[in-house]
């Protein structure tokens, strides 16, 4: 049995909560730790957990009865917990974004490989059937070279959410819509199609003058051999439609599932090529269903690899690269200029301190309020 602690009782914890409890054949929780732990005490009382309650994750990290940590804080804290903990031996969880800093990413890893623990990033998004078997399909190469790539990561929150007093801050935060809500689709649009070579991004804040981050942002990435990305990032799209294209050279393929093949006539003018679309349909419809999904299936995968049944499918590596194409849109977005990937350590936007004297400050925050009441989140994935 592998016994959980849960640092930070916010929106997000009682999906880990929720999702430890279901593998509960596999794990227990047995602390919560908030720095307001009333808020802790009532997450307890409505899922009716029996465990400890903690006010400092500190007095949580030399214990012999926690074997992983689920790091649900805001991401200035990642990685001072992450790293404490993983040096106690316990295996850590941490939400998106990894941390606030590639600097900070480097000591999370180099804790993790140091003390041979596992830690994972949280990417909820990978783990659903759509996801999972357009990744099959892409695997497959039968679109052909991918030529063009769109990333749609539309979100909607209203004025008031920037009011939390540790979001819409460069410090605290880390970040705006980019960072904190299209990490999801950027790290699934790594993972598919990897890397850039390049970017060249816009940052902009439309709609809430309460924060210093950005609520919209447009990036576009170049790879070697040609090809184009474009990444929206968005907190101001009513619907919160979330799509990821890939145009290859003789198909397209998309979650949303949609599958569109052609070839060309004489003249070069497009016809449907039903035999390319029913190929890779018949992939598609091939991949098995995944067992659980979203932070579930996450949290699953986890408990496997720590058990040693399988490699944790999101490392920290895997989240350092997705935070580093994100650093390079603010990077690009804040400079005015085309940046080139990788981004070096002498670089001005790889620590905490070069970040916050580099990025574009929007508008000063002007409201804090130190917690909402328990409404419901979206967490998006809705992509059937």
């Amino acid at each position: 049995m592998i016994n959980v602690a849960i640092i930070g009782s916010g929106a997000i914890a009682s999906a880990h909560i929720n999702s430890y409890l279901e593998l509960n054949k596999d794990c227990t929780i047995v602390a919560l730790c908030d720095i307001y732990p009333e808020k802790a005490k009532a997450i307890a009382h409505e899922l009716n957990l029996d465990v400890d309650i903690s006010n400092d994750f500190k007095s949580l990290i030399a214990r012999s009865d926690i074997d992983l940590v689920s790091v649900c804080t805001p991401p200035y804290t990642h990685a001072e917990i992450a790293v404490d903990f993983l040096n106690h031996g316990k295996h850590v969880l941490v939400e998106k974004p990894m941390a606030s800093s590639l600097a900070e990413c480097d000591a999370m890893n180099a804790a993790a490989e140091r003390n041979k623990k596992i830690l994972s990033v949280i990417s909820q998004n990978r783990f659903s059937d759509p996801m999972m078997k357009l990744k099959s399909v892409l695997d497959t190469k039968l679109m052909g070279p991918i030529v063009h790539t769109q990333i749609d990561s539309y979100w909607w929150r209203g004025h008031s959410y920037y009011d939390l007093w540790w979001r819409g801050t460069w410090e605290k935060e880390g970040g705006g819509c980019t960072l904190n809500h299209a990490v999801h689709h950027i790290d699934i649009f790594r993972w598919m199609n990897g890397m850039p070579s390049e970017v060249t991004a816009i940052t902009t804040n439309t709609a809430h003058d309460n924060a210093e981050v950005e609520d919209l942002s447009i990036a576009i990435c170049q790879y070697d051999d040609g090809s184009i990305a474009q990444i929206t990032s968005s907190v101001v799209h009513h619907g919160e439609e979330q799509q990821l294209i890939f145009q290859g050279k003789d198909a397209r393929v998309s979650v949303p599932w949609k599958v569109k093949a052609s070839k060309s006539l004489e003249n070069g003018f497009p016809v449907d090529n039903p035999k390319l679309e029913l190929d890779i349909q018949q992939v598609y419809d091939s991949q098995e269903s995944i067992q659980y999904e979203g932070h579930t299936g996450q949290i699953y995968d986890v408990l496997q690899a720590i058990n040693g049944e399988k490699e944790v499918l999101v490392d920290g590596i895997q989240g350092r690269q997705t935070l580093e194409l994100i650093t390079a849109i603010y990077k690009s977005s804040s400079l005015g200029e085309k940046v080139s990937l990788p981004l070096e350590k002498d670089d001005p936007f790889y620590t905490r301190d070069g970040m916050l004297s580099n990025v574009k400050y929007f508008y000063e925050k002007t409201k804090v309020i130190e917690n909402f009441g328990m409404n419901e989140i979206t967490t998006g994935g809705n992509y059937k």
